[in-house]
């Protein structure tokens, strides 16, 4: 899917909380996406990926050892 406009949501990212062992991985690969808070727990800031940011949440989602994180299109 193509966005039309400059930083369009084209896709969300999911977290499967059941798998998700808070490793950090992707807040390092994606820190404007993810973030482990206070208590050691991920958390989504923004779960929109855009044209601009797809190549490193693609990056984070695939740096996942629990297999955690997925995205998923926009219809």
């Amino acid at each position: 899917m193509v966005s039309t406009e400059i930083g369009e949501p084209v896709a969300k990212v999911e977290v499967d909380f059941d798998l998700c062992e808070s490793n950090a991985l992707c807040e390092a690969v994606a820190p404007d996406v993810f973030r482990i808070d206070d208590d050691d727990f991920l958390q989504v800031d923004d779960p929109s990926v855009t044209d601009e940011n797809r190549s490193r949440v693609e990056q984070a989602v695939a740096s996942c050892p629990k297999s955690a994180l997925r995205i998923v299109e926009d219809e």
